[in-house]
């Protein structure tokens, strides 16, 4: 089911986002707008008008509204998407599976599901016979450089995190749990299925996965970002948001972190390339979570912040791929840690009064 519109745009390209209305989806369907492509967005249900409605808003107001297109689709069912592909150039592949529930889906878990959605799109895109790249929004959960199953004390890591880790899913770290297990489980398998096309015979199209850090800084949602959330935890004070970054730190070596603008950036810098296919990390920088907590100490030396006692490890990458392509991140750790507390004050998130030193 889709709003009808007319697909010609600035540009004459035509780009399909799943998951138009997310955090990283919405920021990256404006980012295209304000390009002069034509999108293609893909939302659970057309009726959802705080969704839609967010959408329809961003189309810039010189543009006509055709440059924007919404299609409902689902990832429990994957052949939704055929109209929202079709006679796209590019797809971007953000959407993320809703919660999971065995009892009411064909699928055993959500990684099943997870990998047979991509197996669908994949085939969608290759019957449209005009897609030229995939993209996905990869998360960096997926590359762990841990090597074997420890303790805080003990933990072993590869020298560095590059492209070439993939977290193990059999070691065990601490504060290791069932619900992140899942999630990991379906972003590997699912990651791993998508590459695993560029190296079939005579494919139809590139595909490209983006593995991203904490993605932080700014939303145009009217609710705080579950990352966001994370990123300010140790201000506000929110221990089940602060598990986030104390999970990414034993398990990455790192709490790897992006800005929105700088995560979608860099997905539409891989669109733009003639050719590139593969995987790609992108993180601006890769802070431990007490260098993350050091920050907030210095900022604001008056309050009482959440804080980690642990020793933990240093991880950095190996290299910088999509540097050496010519990307540039505009966010530093101060700017995302910073933008993301405005954020969270602007929506009601964090009192602003908390934040100013208070004279006696």
């Amino acid at each position: 089911m889709a709003e009808e519109g007319n697909s010609s745009g600035g540009r004459g390209v035509r780009v399909c986002v799943t998951g138009g209305a997310g955090f990283i989806g919405s920021w990256l369907v404006r980012k295209l707008l304000e390009a002069g492509y034509t999108v293609h967005a893909t939302l659970r249900s057309i009726r959802d008008e705080g969704k839609a409605g967010l959408l329809r808003r961003l189309v810039p107001g010189a543009a006509p509204p055709e440059r924007l297109v919404l299609f409902e689709a689902d990832l429990y069912d994957a052949a939704s998407f055929a109209p929202a592909i079709a006679g796209c150039q590019f797809v971007f592949l953000v959407a993320t599976l809703f919660a999971h529930e065995a009892a009411a889906s064909k699928y055993k878990t959500s990684a099943e599901a997870a990998v047979d959605a991509v197996r669908v799109i994949l085939r969608l895109c290759a019957e449209s016979k005009t897609v030229k790249r995939v993209i996905h929004t990869a998360s960096v959960s997926a590359a762990s450089p841990l090597t074997k199953s420890s303790t805080a004390a003990s933990a072993v890591y590869r020298d560095f995190i590059s492209e070439s880790c993939w977290t193990a899913l059999d070691v065990d770290y601490p504060l290791r749990n069932t619900h992140f297990d899942k999630y990991i489980e379906s972003k590997v398998l699912s990651e791993k299925e998508l590459l695993r096309y560029n190296d079939g015979e005579s494919p139809a199209f590139e595909v490209v996965t983006i593995p991203l850090g904490l993605v932080a800084g700014d939303t145009i949602l009217s609710r705080l970002p579950e990352t966001i959330q994370s990123a300010v935890a140790p201000v506000t004070k929110q221990e089940p948001y602060f598990m986030l970054p104390r999970i990414a730190q034993r398990l990455l070596g790192s709490v790897s972190l992006v800005h929105v603008d700088d995560a979608c950036a860099a997905l539409v810098f891989c669109m733009e390339q003639p050719s590139i296919a593969g995987r790609f990390l992108c993180s601006a920088a890769y802070p431990t979570i007490h260098d993350i907590l050091d920050h907030y100490g210095s900022k604001y030396p008056h309050l009482d912040l959440l804080r980690e006692a642990d020793e933990v490890a240093r991880v950095q990458p190996e290299s910088n791929k999509l540097g050496e392509l010519g990307f540039r991140y505009k966010y530093g750790v101060e700017e995302i840690l910073d933008e993301s507390i405005e954020c969270a004050v602007r929506l009601g998130s964090l009192d602003t009064s908390k934040l100013i030193v208070q004279q006696e």
